[in-house]
């Protein structure tokens, strides 16, 4: 069986993480699969999904790595095209990827003790979001 449903939220860009892993149990929790796997995936290119620790001080160093990795204040190709001044949001979209699988059982996600689900929001500017989230199993 495999059933289809959506997270929608609101985004404040600059690197927003929001800890989307309640709304992804509640999702696994209520279709009626025992075993299986999630897939949630992020809709659009300057936002993507991953696990943390979801605690302020790994939020910090997350946000700063990410400032070494794409630095917002170095040339891109896709601004000077486009002129919307978020070319690093791209870039580091790229790197995070769009989507995450994670496995259940007993309807409950398989994750670490200190394992949360993120949405992390590159853009340079407040967005709408749309996360697919998908179970299959049986």
């Amino acid at each position: 069986m495999i059933v289809t449903a959506e997270i929608n939220l609101q985004t404040k860009g600059h690197c927003d993480i929001i800890d989307i892993t309640a709304q992804v149990a509640k999702h696994v929790g209520k279709v009626g699969i025992a075993n299986g796997t999630v897939t949630v995936f992020v809709t659009g290119s300057t936002a993507g999904v991953t696990t943390i620790e979801f605690e302020p001080g790994l939020l910090a160093d997350f946000k700063a790595m990410w400032e070494r990795l794409a630095p917002q204040d170095i040339p891109y190709d896709h601004n000077q095209r486009w002129q919307d001044g978020n070319g690093f949001s791209h870039v580091r979209a790229s790197f995070l990827g769009a989507s995450l699988v994670v496995p259940f059982t007993d309807k409950k996600l398989a994750l670490g003790t200190w394992q949360q689900i993120v949405l992390v929001d590159f853009d340079n500017r407040h967005r709408s979001r749309q996360i697919i989230v998908q179970v299959m199993g049986e």
